[in-house]
């Protein structure tokens, strides 16, 4: 893979838990001299995993998350990630992917129709 990638927080979760989605995200991941991490991401992966694993495992996911090129926020991005009608979070995911050129790996349904958008939708349980 050559082209910039950034991974929403949901999709570097599923990468850690292994889970069967896994493998949709990990060709960006994977591709460290491409990844492209926000800094907001390391925050809400941290805090899930604090939440429900414990501060070694969370300790241990930050770290990893590392391995890409770490993205700042400043008052540059803050106002482009103001531009867009997402919550905070989100836009300065988003606003890190614009600013690199890179596209964005997510599963959340709020990204679909934004451009340079590799959207995955969840599975649909049956009623």
């Amino acid at each position: 893979m050559s082209a910039a990638n950034v991974v929403d927080s949901s999709g570097w979760l599923e990468y850690f838990t292994g889970s069967d989605r896994a493998s949709l995200f990990a060709p960006a991941i994977e591709d460290t001299e491409n990844l492209f991490v926000p800094v907001i991401s390391i925050y809400e992966v941290f805090k899930k995993v604090l939440r429900e694993r414990g501060e070694d495992d969370a300790l241990q996911v930050a770290s990893m998350m590392q391995v890409g090129h770490l993205i700042e926020v400043d008052g540059a991005l803050a106002l482009e990630a103001a531009r867009h009608p997402l919550p905070l979070a989100d836009s300065l995911i988003y606003a890190t992917a614009m600013r690199q050129q890179a596209t964005l790996w997510t599963q959340d349904e709020h990204f679909k129709n934004f451009p340079n958008v590799r959207y995955f939708p969840k599975p649909t349980t049956g009623v």
